[in-house]
């Protein structure tokens, strides 16, 4: 594998230059068919079995098949594709091109170094055994409501649903995280990252004037009621020993300064690490919107993706640690203790399949881009593109050597 590695190297420069290509043409959740398409003749042309539209909900994942014909495991490789609706605020070359849409939060590194990863493993085929499994998806950063069965679904649900895990015996993937030093791989021996849940709740009323309010049945009051009622429920039912945060995100009611509003629509996210408090506190939104309802004399609906806590594999972790060692030395190796309220769908994956979900650093003060996550002015430090190219292929090295 050290061919493969060095050879890592030599594409630095192409994939600068396609990283800023994904920068400059950001797309959203679903909306991502500029990208895959890119993604998936790139990948054709490495010789790879490529497959387009995967996705039993929305169809606009790409997963391309290196299959070695000799005995080993089979291993999924997955990065996100889709950006934000985020307004760039940097001044450099590759900036958007999309006004109010940005890859804020590094998917557009993540492809690349995939990318990066696949191109090395195809040029070095007698050095991989098993399958690997190349995986891209779109919607990790959020869900909407499926064509199909109307429940919201996230890229990584709608990947696997559609089989992109059959047979597969260990998974991996990483993020670009500006919280640690760049080129620093950081690894959670169990508990990463929250159970990220979305919901949206929608009251309907009946729409008045304001000089008559008796007539009507306020849907925005009753938002504004569900809001404070949530808040001191979960401060009083939750055990505070107990992560979790519950925020507001949305919300929409009215059009006119002296009408009242007839309908009304919030949404928000809540993280916690216990698949028990995950549905706990669904039931308290539940409870709560029924009762706000029922006391208005009005009606609700609502929707929910529900989250997973994304929890590492000790084996996988223990991979993880060798194949970074491998690419950057131990020192450069950080087990990291507390984990991220963030969520993240690759949860989904280790739900299913062994893995592990590691961090890359890119923090670099004299290179001023310290951005966090999902900031207007986010950029990274573009020497990392190779360092997770290299994580990636030794990722398979380790995993085949188990």
């Amino acid at each position: 594998m050290e061919a493969v590695l060095q050879y890592v190297d030599t594409l630095k420069e192409e994939l600068i230059a396609l990283r800023r290509e994904f920068h400059q043409h950001p797309e959203i959740l679903f909306d991502v068919d500029r990208t895959a398409g890119k993604v998936a003749r790139y990948l054709k042309e490495l010789g790879l079995e490529v497959q387009e539209q995967v996705g039993q909900h929305f169809g606009k994942g790409v997963v391309a098949v290196l299959n070695s014909g000799r005995p080993g495991p089979a291993i999924v490789l997955r990065a996100d594709m889709d950006a934000l609706p985020i307004t760039e605020e940097n001044t450099a070359d590759y900036r958007s091109k999309q006004e109010g849409v940005m890859h804020a939060c590094g998917h557009d590194a993540h492809m690349t170094m995939l990318l990066g990863a696949a191109k090395a493993l195809s040029r070095h085929r007698s050095e991989v055994n098993g399958i690997i499994k190349f995986v891209f998806q779109p919607a990790e950063e959020s869900a909407l409501l499926s064509p199909i069965d109307g429940r919201m679904i996230s890229g990584g649900r709608d990947m696997i649903e559609a089989g992109v895990l059959e047979g597969v015996d260990l998974c991996f993937a990483m993020h670009v995280w500006p919280e640690l030093p760049k080129g620093v791989v950081g690894i959670h021996r169990r508990e990463a990252m929250a159970a990220s849940s979305h919901f949206r709740i929608a009251f309907q009323g009946v729409n008045g004037h304001h000089s008559t309010p008796h007539l009507a049945v306020d849907a925005l009051s009753m938002s504004v009621q569900f809001i404070t009622d949530v808040k001191y429920a979960l401060a009083m039912e939750v055990d505070p020993f107990q992560t979790s945060v519950l925020c507001f995100g949305t919300l929409h009611a009215g059009t006119a300064t002296n009408a009242i509003a007839g309908e009304s629509e919030l949404s928000g996210t809540y993280r916690v690490f216990d698949t028990e408090l995950t549905a706990k506190i669904h039931r308290i939104l539940e409870s709560r919107a029924e009762a706000i309802a029922n006391t208005y004399g009005g009606s609700y609906s609502s929707h929910y993706r529900l989250g997973t806590p994304l929890i590492n594999d000790a084996k996988a972790v223990e991979i993880t640690l060798q194949a970074g060692k491998q690419v950057l030395g131990e020192e450069q190796i950080m087990q990291l203790e507390k984990p991220s309220l963030a969520g993240e769908d690759f949860a989904l994956y280790l739900q299913e399949v062994p893995g592990v979900f590691a961090f890359l650093g890119i923090a670099n003060p004299e290179q001023e881009q310290n951005y966090p996550l999902h900031h207007p002015k986010f950029d990274i430090d573009e020497d990392v593109l190779t360092t997770g190219a290299k994580l990636f292929v030794s990722w398979v090295r380790q995993a085949q050597a188990q």
